[in-house]
């Protein structure tokens, strides 16, 4: 079975002393995981070294970075290389969040590099893809999605890409309350599986976990991961909450 994958984001949220709090109490349940499940939680780079302590002694269970240089090592003041990341044993990083790409103005020719630097230092980059309400309103979605893995994944080799990780966010439901239904969470992850048996073969295709990311929160997050290509959420406001977050986990198939 493909790896399923609980995948917290806290984003620009929690001070030290909380984020300590959130994740004891989440990991102090011992909420057991199977060996095809995991736990990530993408936290600020200041807590990267606590989340990584406090995840290590918990088997399946990581931390991640939320974003990286796209630059190995220089004069760029303020960022964070994969290279630093590795050195503290991290094995997940978040790229191409649609808040870096509308914030910040990450274009897919810098999501590719980033992918391989992260490879290169083997960090598992979860990679985000998605499209705004504007291009769902007019059926483009398929094309669009296709267009940001073509240009920040194709140009890997079949073993590269078996290290990836994928995260649809329909950007209209990131932060809105608003979720895409079920049906239409698995529409866009069969589609996106399809484009990458096309590229790389349907048994590379069917081992790559994609994630759904979009307002997932315990209430629906058990519908959504019953769908039969979604393997897990990236899950933003929820998991800030330890007690929904725990039945989010505890929703992984």
């Amino acid at each position: 079975m493909r790896q399923q994958i609980a995948a917290a984001n806290w984003k620009m949220n929690l001070t030290y002393e909380q984020g300590q709090e959130l994740l004891d109490t989440i990991l102090n349940e011992n909420i057991e995981l199977s060996k095809h499940q995991r736990a990530v939680f993408a936290v600020p780079f200041p807590y990267l070294v606590m989340a990584k302590h406090k995840t290590t002694a918990k088997q399946r269970y990581f931390a991640a970075a939320q974003n990286c240089s796209d630059k190995k090592s220089g004069a760029y003041t303020g960022e964070v290389s994969a290279e630093m990341l590795r050195s503290i044993d991290l094995k997940y990083c978040v790229i191409g969040h649609s808040e870096r790409r509308e914030y910040f103005g990450e274009q897919d020719h810098m999501l590719a590099r980033k992918v391989e630097i992260c490879l290169e230092n083997g960090i598992t980059p979860i990679f985000c893809c998605g499209e705004p309400l504007s291009i769902r309103e007019v059926g483009a979605q398929n094309a669009f999605v296709e267009t940001q893995l073509r240009e920040a994944l194709y140009h890997l080799s079949e073993t590269q890409f078996r290290q990836i990780v994928i995260a649809y966010e329909p950007i209209w439901a990131i932060g809105t309350g608003k979720t895409a239904t079920s049906a239409q969470a698995q529409e866009m992850h069969m589609h996106i599986r399809t484009m990458l048996a096309g590229k790389y073969g349907k048994a590379t295709a069917d081992e790559i976990p994609i994630l759904y990311g979009g307002s997932v929160k315990a209430g629906n997050a058990r519908e959504l991961f019953q769908c039969p290509d979604v393997d897990g959420g990236l899950v933003g406001g929820a998991s800030l909450q330890a007690a929904e977050f725990m039945t989010i986990i505890r929703s992984l198939k």
